[in-house]
């Protein structure tokens, strides 16, 4: 197999796809590859299934909050924009669904779940040991 890339590409067959196919842009449903030639993007990752690459709203949302604060880690931190979206999140659940937890992939929201599932039992039964 020839090295065109150093990147291990997930839900790729590398020893079928030597190499992969480099993306220029994006406008709509659409990609652009290197040589121009546009392509359907049926995958439609994140928000781009609803809206569409490149949208000037998304886009603009993005660099306004870019221009204030790019990131900062929720161990011990807050923003206005996440307390802001929580908030919104709460006011569509039952009533008992008091927090949220933002993931960046299913994969670690199903991982967080499981160590908070396993905390609260841990902790009930602990609980429950003490007060005997």
């Amino acid at each position: 197999m020839s090295k065109s890339s150093p990147i291990w590409h997930p839900f790729t067959q590398h020893a079928v796809l030597q190499e992969m196919t480099k993306i220029t842009g994006g406008s709509g449903a659409y990609l652009t590859k290197a040589d121009g030639e546009k392509l359907l993007d049926a995958i439609a990752s994140w928000w781009v299934v609803t809206h569409g690459h490149c949208h000037p709203h998304v886009i603009g949302a993005i660099k306004e909050q870019a221009d204030k604060l790019d990131q900062v880690i929720f161990a011990g931190h807050t923003h206005e924009p996440a307390e802001r979206l929580a908030q919104q999140l709460l006011s569509c659940t039952p009533d008992g669904l008091d927090y949220v937890f933002f993931s960046d992939s299913g994969s670690t929201s199903v991982e967080v779940a499981l160590k908070m599932a396993l905390g609260y039992w841990h902790h009930l039964a602990r609980t429950a040991s003490a007060s005997s």
